[in-house]
């Protein structure tokens, strides 16, 4: 796919050539940590080994190449070799010229996308479909989770590595793009990149946390792999600009003016009364506050999360893990708020009722199935599964004007001296059958 060969001088002194595979070994996350690089290490042109595990860092191991030292010494054991001082200049320079090596492949598709902006249309279609299938393209969907494992590792070339990241976005959702693009498309005043984690991609794209961030036209960053949540927690901003979780609490969209901050207020205390009925019929453990929402533009309510805890998505990835324990993982979980939107007639109706002491037994109900439901919308898994499709079939019973005391019917109990009857006439009926069937096939 790519390669590098290139000579290092100085204190240390080696030749080397680095090359990455077309294909990524099928087993290459496999034993991760105990994995050794595929680099093989001469010294003086004399073989040492093939399993070092020092020249690269192991989310590089995919690299294969050739290194040969004329600093190193010979006449010691391999064991003695390893930890050799000289052994960590050469794993600096290695790691320096391999992303130089992925980011020129990167640049050349760049390179290729510019010039098929300045040609003609027929050109251009013949250019897209050399960008679909381009160099760097293949590397990201072979080597990917390899560089955001980098990330996450390598915090000395955390940067570097923040630069080779691909990802879908709402405005290209069949194009990969990089953070410096996003960047350069960016609104006057948005100082935040929008990004929000999902399972799929028709999951994310379709979730009521975008509904206003896609209403004002502000980019958001897709991310569907389960190694993204791990991956921002460790890149928190890029280029000065801080990453924001659009299922997270306290989401901004710019600088507010005296208007918006006033009608804001009003509003708050519009639905006070609606909020705070709403947060005593929920239980403390299921949702700490009620409150209006800026990110609803046509849904009634959403969950979100407390700025340092998990997301309900990263919530869901830990509960999937086999050795996972409920207990010691309960206090990362994001503290839950319920965010309503005013101008929803659901949430209108709601608020004339409370006002109007009109929120009896079914009104409750009807608030709890509506929180459950946002839990789901919103990434939730529902602790109590039961209680929710009992709840459900409660409205349903309600629409369908079927009285609260109608009892299922009770199954029927057929006489044994019937079943025997029953049975004796189905045989004998396949009987006939069987033998009218032989007879056509006879004539």
């Amino acid at each position: 796919m790519a390669y590098s060969h290139f000579k290092a001088e100085g204190d240390v002194e080696f030749k080397t050539i680095l090359f990455i595979p077309p294909t990524a070994p099928s087993d290459m996350f496999d034993n991760y940590h105990s994995r050794s690089s595929a680099l093989k290490l001469y010294v003086r042109r004399v073989f040492i080994s093939d399993e070092f595990e020092e020249l690269v860092p192991k989310y590089l191991s995919f690299l294969k190449g050739i290194v040969d030292s004329d600093t190193l010494p010979l006449n010691v054991s391999r064991e003695m070799l390893q930890q050799h001082s000289s052994l960590k200049t050469i794993k600096k320079k290695l790691v320096r010229k391999a992303l130089d090596m992925i980011r020129k492949l990167a640049e050349e598709d760049e390179d290729k996308e510019e010039e098929k902006e300045d040609s003609d249309e027929e050109e251009a279609e013949k250019s897209e479909e050399k960008v679909k299938e381009s160099k760097y393209d293949k590397f990201w969907k072979e080597y990917g989770k390899a560089i955001k494992l980098g990330i996450i590792e390598d915090s000395s070339n955390r940067t570097r590595l923040a630069k080779l990241l691909r990802f879908y976005t709402s405005k290209s959702e069949d194009k990969l793009v990089s953070l410096e693009e996003y960047v350069e498309r960016m609104k006057d005043g948005q100082k935040q990149i929008y990004y929000l984690a999902g399972n799929s991609m028709d999951e994310v794209k379709n979730s009521a946390f975008l509904e206003r961030l896609l209403k004002k036209d502000l980019e958001v960053i897709y991310f569907t792999d389960p190694l993204d949540e791990y991956l921002m927690q460790h890149l928190t901003e890029y280029d000065d600009k801080k990453f924001a979780n659009a299922s997270k609490e306290d989401l901004k969209f710019g600088d507010k003016d005296d208007e918006e901050r006033s009608r804001e207020k009003e509003l708050k205390e519009e639905y006070k009364e609606l909020t705070k009925w709403w947060k005593n019929i929920l239980t403390t453990e299921e949702v700490e506050n009620v409150k209006i929402s800026n990110r609803l533009a046509s849904s009634p309510c959403i969950v979100v999360t407390s700025k340092y805890g998990w997301s309900a998505n990263m919530e869901r990835i830990m509960k999937s893990q086999a050795m996972s324990s409920g207990s010691s993982s309960s206090y990362m979980k994001g503290r839950k708020t319920l965010e309503i939107n005013p101008r929803h007639p659901i949430i209108k109706d709601l608020k004339e009722r409370v006002a109007n002491d009109d929120h009896g037994e079914e009104i409750q109900m009807l608030a709890k199935v509506l929180y459950d439901t946002a839990l789901l919308e919103s990434g939730f898994m529902l602790e109590d599964a039961k209680s929710f499709s009992s709840k459900v079939f409660s409205i349903v019973r309600n629409s369908l004007d079927i009285p609260v005391d109608a009892e299922v019917e009770e199954e029927v109990d057929v006489p044994e001296e019937e079943e025997t009857i029953m049975e004796v006439d189905e045989e004998e009926e396949s009987g006939e059958e069987t033998e009218e069937e032989e007879m056509k096939d006879e004539l």
